[in-house]
């Protein structure tokens, strides 16, 4: 049995929260927890984002394409072109699961937003 191939990616940043994004109709989807960043280029390639919870307990963690977030200076913060129901649909972890960054994984995150990312 071959080895499974080891991630790429590591956790650039854990952040505070600070960086919020909206969707494309304006609904706040959450903040940005964690910045992915590859191993041998330095790029940023995911961002994590964070939605719900209360005093840290239920918060879900969605895997972002980092390409998909637009920095909007006037907002303060990020924008995507997907909606909450979009969202909720997407790939994701719980506070109290890990998310496995293998290939297999960010690709089924990066087909999941395809379609979204070309509009």
């Amino acid at each position: 049995m071959a080895e499974p191939e080891p991630t790429q990616l590591l956790v650039q940043a854990t952040l505070s929260g600070s960086m919020k994004v909206e969707g494309r109709d304006g609904d706040h989807l959450g903040t940005v927890h964690a910045l992915m960043v590859h191993k041998g280029s330095g790029r940023t390639t995911h961002a994590v984002l964070s939605l719900g919870g209360f005093l840290g307990m239920g918060t879900d963690h969605y895997p972002l394409p980092w390409s998909m977030l637009k920095y909007d200076e006037g907002l303060g913060g990020y924008l995507v072109n997907i909606t909450r129901e979009q969202l909720e649909g997407a790939p994701r972890y719980r506070d109290d699961e890990s998310w496995d960054w293998a290939p297999n994984s960010r690709g089924q995150v990066d087909d999941y937003y395809r379609p979204a990312a070309m509009i």
